[in-house]
């Protein structure tokens, strides 16, 4: 936020029509979404966005004349419009604005938004010498234009929106999500704004509407053949092997590339990722996560604002980190109670104990604590989970890492591993920096807030998926390679395992708090957005993810 530009841009008064909320979300915190809606809205306009090379018309032509795409500012006005067309005849002009969809069926013929838009042309058209007692508005959805008179009402209202506009730019305040609005049916920022989500969190309406899609279009590409290499052809993702082609994928339907071990991607590829805003994850061959390549998107500024200052903040600190912490323990206690065998009472018990106290722990050393003594806990009954009629080749005792001495614990860090890239992805996607955390310390190579926020989902997810593949037989034991440093899945049972764990991000479950059914993946995006408007300060605490 800062001083507003001189000229305000008819688009920008629209929107603070339209929604206030959008307008700060699109202008201010440089949010974007594509829809089906807004591509076809830029087709419609391709079609009168070539400028005329004439001007318009100084003197009184003997005929009507039209001017396509005219650019017009006002000093005094404090606005600017590109105006799709201009009929002029004589002194009069007449702006006509095209819009993609149908003319609505209400007395005024359009709605405010678009009214006030085409006012602000008229106000530019009569700035410049020009008689503007109407304005049309064309609808290619029916082909029909619709009048749109410039009285005093309507110029008063344009004008006071202009005013909100400019107030909005300078102060960068969040307006409230619009209460139980269709208009949030139709936007492409909604999964953004999340409006019903924020609006029940903070007890302004009773439930949420599935507004939000389920699942993701798109979905991660995974290569792991050592010696690979990935390229662009033709508008497809290609990966290729010392052998030849190992597959395609449409890059419209990819939303991530995750590479593993020794394997390149091109320069054109790399270029074209960038444009589309999609990730690129690079893991070694036994999974540890390296880093991503990551767009340059350049929104969420303000957000890293807000994420900085909640961590030199240390009670909001805290709160965020207590929160966590409690889900995660609870949700292992959740898997636990469902998984075990014989599992003793006063384990659950104590664990349930330790959520109770992780709540209200009163710094963060202490808040460790109790989550490492959950953890020892949680681990030292692992096994109880693990059904040793289908695969007692498989033994655990406790957690243990770098490297894993145990093809269960090599499971557990390399879908640990996956799961914090998917976090990290999550985390610049929403504008915030995921290696400033709450809970974790941050540390040389050490996404801390990506850690933070997969913590109430590591049983949930990843101890989910190892479970159902040892308890199912997917995976064995000849899919380890198993050796005096460590254990390491082999290429086949990763492949088995990366695709329960892709299965599992893509299965539905219903949102404990929120009461909405969303892939795993999309309960991602959610509860990092929601962070967000927790770091904002329109939410008091992130809701917390506990499985029931």
């Amino acid at each position: 936020p800062g001083p507003a530009p001189e000229f305000i841009p008819a688009r920008m008064i629209n929107e603070v029509a339209f929604c206030p909320r959008l307008f700060v979300l699109e202008h201010i915190q440089g949010e974007w979404a594509d829809s089906a809606d807004t591509v076809e809205g830029r087709r419609v306009h391709r079609e009168v966005d070539r400028e005329s090379r004439d001007g318009l018309p100084e003197d009184d032509p003997e005929r009507p004349v039209v001017r396509r795409s005219v650019l017009l500012g006002d000093p005094e006005l404090g606005m600017v419009a590109r105006i799709d067309l201009v009929e002029v005849a004589g002194d009069e002009a007449i702006p006509i604005d095209f819009k993609k969809g149908e003319a609505p069926d209400i007395p005024e013929g359009a709605w405010e938004p678009e009214r006030v838009q085409v006012c602000v042309q008229a106000l530019l058209l009569r700035a410049h010498g020009y008689r503007v007692e109407r304005a049309m508005i064309y609808y290619a959805g029916n082909r029909r234009r619709v009048e749109v008179p410039i009285t005093d009402e309507l110029v008063a209202r344009t004008l006071e929106l202009r005013d909100e506009a400019r107030r909005l730019l300078e102060t960068g305040e969040m307006p409230p999500p619009l209460v139980a609005s269709r208009k949030c049916q139709g936007c492409s920022l909604v999964g953004i704004c999340l409006p019903d989500e924020v609006n029940y969190l903070a007890g302004r309406v009773g439930e949420v509407r599935p507004l939000v899609p389920a699942r993701d279009d798109g979905v991660p590409l995974y290569v792991h053949t050592q010696g690979g290499r990935v390229g662009l052809r033709g508008g497809e993702i290609v990966a290729r092997g010392r052998e030849g082609e190992l597959g395609r994928a449409r890059l419209e339907d990819t939303s991530a590339i995750v590479l593993l071990g020794n394997v390149s991607l091109s320069t054109p590829l790399l270029r074209e990722l960038a444009k589309r805003d999609i990730f690129v994850g690079y893991h070694g061959f036994g999974g540890w996560y390296y880093g991503s390549f990551r767009p340059a998107s350049g929104h969420g500024a303000l957000h890293r604002v807000e994420q900085f200052r909640a961590i030199f903040d240390r009670e909001r600190a805290l709160a965020i980190a207590r929160g966590l912490v409690r889900a995660k323990i609870r949700n292992q206690r959740v898997l636990l109670r469902r998984n075990g065998r014989d599992v003793p009472r006063a384990v659950l018990d104590r664990m349930q104990r330790l959520a109770r106290q992780a709540a209200k722990a009163r710094d963060l050393d202490a808040l460790m604590g109790y989550e490492g003594t959950a953890a020892r806990l949680y681990f030292s009954h692992f096994q109880a989970m693990l059904r040793a009629e289908n695969a007692p080749e498989f033994h655990v005792e406790g957690r243990n890492r770098r490297p894993p001495r145990d093809p269960v614990n090599a499971m557990l860090s390399f879908g640990y591993a996956m799961l914090v890239r998917e976090w990290t992805h999550v985390l610049f996607r929403v504008g915030l920096d995921p290696y400033a955390g709450y809970l974790h310390q941050p540390r040389v190579q050490r996404p801390a807030l990506a850690l933070d926020m997969m913590e109430p989902f590591r049983p949930l997810v990843v101890d989910s998926v190892v479970l159902s593949a040892v308890n199912n037989g997917v995976l064995r034991v000849d899919d380890f390679k198993i050796h005096p440093t460590g254990v390491n899945l082999q290429q086949a049972g990763r492949k088995r395992f990366i695709e329960l764990y892709e299965r599992r991000l893509d299965e539905l479950a219903t949102h404990p708090v929120l009461a909405v059914r969303l892939s795993m993946r999309r309960i991602f995006d959610v509860q990092a957005r929601l962070l967000v408007r927790v770091l904002h300060g329109e939410l008091d605490a992130l809701p917390e993810y506990v499985a029931r």
